[in-house]
């Protein structure tokens, strides 16, 4: 089938959803379909590109989280649209609510994904704490372009739990955006200190502050490292901070085959995150064997991968999570052993397995959307 992927970004690697559409049209070519892109910026096959759009004032805030914006061009969306079997479109910005409805003019099935949830919109200005700021970025979303769809792919259960309870009536399709089959156990490296991971961006949301506080309150903040993968509009304020530990943290935007290397030297992987739809990082983590220390955060479906009680923390709570670093730097037996299994949990959540079950949602869909005529 010829399937269309409608991103406004999709060369940004520092954006987790590009990165995980990059992963999916990869492994859906390998099923044989052919897949184009309408997407900004740098040309390439079956790439269809708009220019990028600079909106006042919203740019500004956009640009700092990694976000950029495609200026719709009704040309260039209908020759992307044209002799395809499905369009997927990934966010609910301008030029998609324009391409959905190039898309019903043209008679071809759609669906959309539910990859921005509003809490990483309210955390950055700044009335993260406040459910009824989320509960309306959540209605205006509805409002503006998911209530246009009769089917949304949600990359977890938590958030298709979110939509429902904030009136989305669609057909939800739980299905894990997947994890690259790169990501499997290294060859350790041997090495003095304690490592500890986090992968993300450096953004409020993430709360990569309560790991540096972590590490300071930690029996052994001597020899703790911390490696903080990711970049983002908090990265300063995070290096000022954690320049006060014994080890300063090291800080750096890593290419896979890098990031491989350092997961090969790391002891644990702390997701500290109060909002988080799915977090393909942490589970990229554990299916190199890395046991994760979690958030119990209400707000995040990373949750749901925690084997262990002694792999979630309190939420916001520095002390807690201290506490955990501490246990499993004097538990390294039961470390291991958990390891194991983290390995074997991340078998399910291959992309590929993924790609197949949106393959039959897809077809699924076009077979609906024949019928009705």
């Amino acid at each position: 089938m010829t399937v269309v992927l409608v991103i406004d970004s999709f060369d940004d690697l520092n954006n987790g959803t590009t990165a995980s559409a990059r992963r999916f049209v990869e492994n859906l070519r390998k099923l044989g379909h052919t897949v184009r892109i309408l997407t900004a910026g740098i040309p390439g096959p079956d790439k269809f590109i708009l220019k990028k759009w600079k909106v006042p004032v919203v740019s500004f805030f956009a640009d700092k989280q990694g976000i950029t914006f495609a200026r719709p061009d009704e040309n260039v969306i209908r020759q992307a649209f044209t002799g395809a079997d499905i369009i997927h479109f990934y966010l609910p910005f301008p030029m998609g609510r324009v391409a959905e409805k190039i898309a019903r003019e043209m008679n071809i099935p759609c669906i959309a994904a539910f990859h921005v949830q509003a809490e990483n919109i309210t955390y950055n200005i700044g009335l993260g704490k406040f459910d009824f700021a989320a509960r309306f970025f959540y209605k205006f979303l509805f409002k503006y372009f998911y209530n246009r769809f009769d089917d949304i792919h949600c990359p977890t259960q938590f958030i298709a739990d979110e939509l429902k309870k904030n009136g989305y009536k669609a057909n939800l399709h739980v299905i894990s955006n997947g994890v690259d089959e790169v990501f499997v156990p290294q060859k350790p490296v041997e090495h003095s200190k304690f490592n500890i991971l986090m992968i993300g961006r450096l953004s409020p949301e993430k709360r990569q502050d309560l790991v540096i506080k972590a590490a300071g309150l930690s029996k052994y903040a001597d020899k703790i490292q911390l490696h903080f993968a990711g970049q983002g509009p908090n990265a300063e304020k995070y290096k000022k901070m954690a320049k006060k530990l014994k080890n300063p943290a090291v800080f750096g935007f890593y290419t896979t085959e890098e990031l491989l290397k350092i997961i090969a030297e790391t002891d644990l992987y702390v997701h500290a995150s109060d909002v988080e739809i799915e977090a393909i990082a942490c589970m990229e983590a554990f299916s190199c064997g890395l046991v994760p220390v979690i958030s119990n955060a209400k707000k995040s479906a990373t949750v749901q991968f925690a084997l262990d009680e002694k792999s979630l923390f309190k939420e916001g709570n520095a002390k807690s999570l201290a506490e955990r670093i501490d246990w499993w730097i004097e538990h390294s037996e039961e470390k291991l052993s958990l390891s194991k299994k983290y390995i074997e949990e991340g078998e399910q959540y291959r992309v590929s397995t993924s790609v197949k079950k949106m393959e039959e949602v897809y077809k699924s869909i076009i077979e609906k959307y024949s019928k009705q005529g």
